[in-house]
């Protein structure tokens, strides 16, 4: 639905682009002196923010003094008599983020700049048509994203970030009891699936295993981005997976005039869960300061069939960021610590009859540094590094513990990112470096090793014709060193592993028409096992498997096809996507049905099979009248081995959402369905699942008093507290999903 509204959006600032030229051409008959125009508009709607302040600063070399000025009624403003030279232009209003522009005024004619701000409750990216920005280009126009923001983002909020997201058309939840829960993106997970915060990797071990939780509350995020396409290869070399990026600004990014904060609050009845949650940002000149606290507790859950026995958590999560802000860039630090403790269930085949908990911590440093470059292609360098630490700890009911693992990552990367250049439009190029260092205690006997990854790549953007096209091209260097080498090991040689690998993707997007558009994607895509898959060796306590590695292993290796059909019509939009993944050696543990007798656990063999998944997914938006919404979504994966043709496992079932929105001023008030078919296309040893419809009801409220926004959202989920299982949970023998449940977020939005 978010990326229908950006269509949309997209359409009205154009129309509201091509009335303000005409507008400025005509002010220009009556201009004596050089100076800057501009019109000050929403970003999601179009229209003219009211009462918006913008601040006019020259640089040192300007012999000019600071100037102020409110926005008239149509939203324009207007600075005359001004020398040439730079500046830095900024905006503030309540309720809305404050944005800084860059700009060079010439010395004979006025300049024309038009300025997007993004409500901090309806949060999108910032477009600004003229001058520049030091937001994420992740996102781009053309590339295949949904974003989830505002009241979409309050109204999708749950425990972790995959329950927040579960309901999207193409994403699905793997799960093991509710905290340990993590995004499945049409049947690929782990470390296909590139989890970040600002574009950063979170470092934990939530890819490698399904007990493992991610260590992100989105309780605290601006927005969330899901994306796919060539700019993954900015990130990852999985291309055909994609990237779940949200965006907190931990290290702040604009400098603004007030202090900015959020405080929050948020109950569900189904695990007598809440949360308190407060961040803010701080200017002193040309210093901004960014602080955040989330504390969140959970009870055991309750379902239609019963409590959910040891499935409790217990999270603190604390930041705290800085940056300094100059004309020309910005550099800035920050540090975040997570902590969760939590249950995982038992009960079921090869789990422990009482459950496993598990404590974890990662600690997190991060630098970010961008700044303009002189000359005529080359237009910003950005520098960003980390370091963190993460450990967690598996304990037996009797206190002892079963496994413990700890990982030290260093990261960084540079990026450059360049002007137009004859038919390329824009580009970036750079390169990332990683190094972990993994260890593994308790009763995992899985190797300690170190692993070091140099990734070079290459992003392009031009035109040819009215056809876009998007290309990016990642080559990758990967080392993998066990500590204790053993050339005779019963699973095979545990020997140093060198992977040459590259990647490679392009998009095309061609107007058929004014308001259709469609789109193709060609990848090739690649991936080196982790350490478990390549040297995995006995039990894991909180997964109830045996895991057996295979370390000669190649990289993982398939071709993408996507094509996209996109819609753009006021009151009616679809967007509608078919894709189809070959993968010559896709890695995956499959349950052999074996039982290792030393620990009564079910044994798991690591190996790479030639796969094939294809699917789909739509997603519609029908506006009959102003205050009418209906939604529609709906996704499907199909997965099985390229030889037999039988299903590969852990694939979700196709999945949709119906719903409808009545909008009222201030409030806005839904009904929706969502629902599931049976998944009886399963590996062998793998449990089916049957299908189901869930009834949901949503209300919110929005209300803007003065220098303050307040959001609340009520969710009733599961109304007639049926039982319905979700198909990649290991704990569906036992027990369903969540029965009736009330879900509450409250938000303020200040500015002092």
């Amino acid at each position: 639905m978010q990326a229908i509204l950006a269509i949309l959006g997209f359409a009205r600032r154009k129309m509201l682009l091509s009335c303000f030229t005409t507008m400025v051409l005509v002010q220009a008959l009556s201009a004596q002196s050089p100076g800057l125009r501009g019109v000050v508009l929403d970003a999601l709607s179009g229209q003219p923010v009211l009462d918006a302040y913008v601040f006019l600063q020259p640089s040192e070399r300007i012999a000019a003094s600071p100037k102020s000025t409110r926005v008239k009624e149509d939203g324009f403003f207007h600075f005359g008599n001004l020398p040439a030279g730079s500046y830095v232009l900024r905006v503030t209003r309540a309720g809305y983020r404050p944005l800084m522009i860059s700009i060079s005024l010439p010395a004979t004619e006025e300049r024309d700049v038009i300025v997007y701000l993004t409500e901090i409750v309806y949060e999108t990216q910032p477009v600004v048509i003229t001058g520049t920005h030091r937001h994420s280009r992740l996102q781009h126009p053309d590339e295949l994203t949904s974003v989830i923001r505002g009241k979409h983002l309050d109204r999708e909020m749950g425990l972790t970030l995959a329950a927040t997201l579960k309901n999207e058309a193409a994403l699905a939840m793997r799960s093991m009891g509710p905290a340990p829960a993590r995004p499945v993106i049409r049947g690929l997970g782990g470390d296909r699936v590139f989890i970040g915060e600002d574009g950063n990797k979170t470092t934990d071990l939530s890819a490698t295993s399904p007990d493992h939780a991610v260590t992100i509350d989105p309780f605290t995020a601006e927005r969330i981005e899901v994306l796919r396409g060539p700019r993954l290869l900015t990130k990852t070399p999985t291309s055909i997976g994609g990237m779940v990026n949200v965006v907190k600004h931990e290290i702040p990014l604009d400098m603004h005039d007030n202090v900015l904060g959020m405080f929050g609050l948020y109950g569900e009845s189904a695990n007598n869960g809440y949360l308190t949650s407060l961040s803010a940002e701080a200017p002193m000149n040309p210093f901004l300061f960014r602080g955040e606290f989330s504390e969140r507790s959970t009870d055991d859950l309750r379902t239609p069939e019963g409590r959910l026995a040891n499935s409790h958590s217990q999270t603190t999560n604390y930041a705290l960021g800085g940056s300094f802000i100059g004309n020309a860039g910005m550099a800035g630090v920050s540090f975040r610590r997570f902590l969760l403790d939590y249950g995982v269930p038992g009960g079921f085949v090869g789990a422990h009859p009482k459950g496993v908990n598990i404590e974890l911590e990662r600690r997190q440093n991060n630098l970010r540094s961008q700044w303009s470059l002189p000359g005529k292609y080359l237009r910003d360098i950005t520098l960003n590094g980390g370091h963190s630490y993460y450990r967690h700890k598996e304990f037996e009911a009797s206190g002892r513990i079963g496994s413990e693992f700890r990982i030290i990552t260093v990261q960084g990367g540079v990026q450059l990112s360049h002007t137009a250049v004859g038919i390329v439009d824009e580009g970036l190029f750079g390169v990332n470096a990683e190094y972990r260092d993994v260890a593994m205690g308790g009763y995992v006997f899985t190797s300690p090793s170190t692993s070091i990854n140099i990734s070079p790549w290459v992003y392009e953007a031009f035109h040819i014709g009215n056809v876009n096209v998007e290309a990016a091209l990642r080559y990758n260097f990967d080392r993998i060193t066990p500590v204790r080498e053993n050339p005779d090991a019963r699973i095979g040689a545990i020997l140093r592993r060198e992977f040459h690998t590259w990647s490679a993707s392009m998009s095309l997007l061609y107007p058929l028409t004014d308001i259709v558009q469609a789109g193709f994607t060609l990848s090739k895509s690649s991936r080196v096992p982790t350490i478990e898959e390549l040297f995995s060796e006995g039990p894991h306590l909180a997964a109830y498997s045996y895991e057996v590695g295979n370390p000669s292993l190649g990289d993982e290796a398939g071709v993408g096809m996507e094509f996209v059909l996109l819609h753009r019509f006021p009151g009616l939009s679809f967007t509608m996507s078919l894709f189809r993944n070959s993968m010559q050696s896709f890695i995956i543990p499959r349950n052999t049905g074996e039982i290792n007798y030393a620990t009564f656990l079910p044994i798991y063999q690591t190996d790479g099979v030639a796969a094939l998944m294809y699917g789909g997914e739509v997603q519609a938006n029908w506006t009959p009248l102003r205050f009418l919404i209906f939604e529609v979504a709906a996704g499907y994966t199909h997965g099985q081995f390229s030889d037999t043709r039988e299903a590969l496992p852990h694939i979700p079932p196709f999945k949709g959402r119906i719903g409808i929105t009545y909008k009222l001023g201030a409030w806005m008030a839904g009904l929706s369905v969502d629902g599931a078919t049976r998944q009886e296309r399963v590996d062998v040893h793998e449990e089916a699942t049957a299908g189901y419809a869930v009834f949901n009801a949503h209300v919110q409220y929005s209300l803007v008093a003065g220098m303050q926004v307040h959001n609340l959202s009520v969710n009733v989920d599961n109304i007639f507290n049926k039982a319905y299982r979700n198909h990649l949970s290991r704990v569906k023998s036992i027990l369903p999903e969540a029965g009736f449940n009330i879900r509450a977020t409250y938000k303020l939005h200040f500015s002092l």
